[in-house]
């Protein structure tokens, strides 16, 4: 009978310490873009919701431009009330 060799597996079990830092570098940076990203995209919901609440302040305040004026037109440079007779007349 025949005496079996043993097969020794020449495949390596490890990366290079170089392509070890090297991935460990991108994995590091991919995750620091990604924690970026969400401080971003906190800072543009925080933006987001701080334009909702300017958007009803202006609302309220040209509501109150409008029960003392009546329908105007304002110059917002420089104050100068323009009366738009047309939309009084509907009214």
């Amino acid at each position: 009978m025949a005496k079996k060799e043993k097969v020794v597996d020449l495949k390596p079990t490890k990366i290079t310490d170089e392509q070890l830092k090297q991935l460990q570098g991108l994995v590091s940076d991919m995750n620091k873009n990604q924690m970026e990203i969400g401080r971003y995209e906190n800072a543009k919901h925080q933006l987001l919701h701080q334009l909702g609440q300017l958007q009803s302040s202006l609302s309220e305040f040209q509501k109150s431009l409008e029960d003392q004026y009546g329908t105007v037109n304002v110059n917002i440079q420089s104050g100068e009330i323009n009366y738009d007779v047309e939309a009084d007349k509907k009214n």
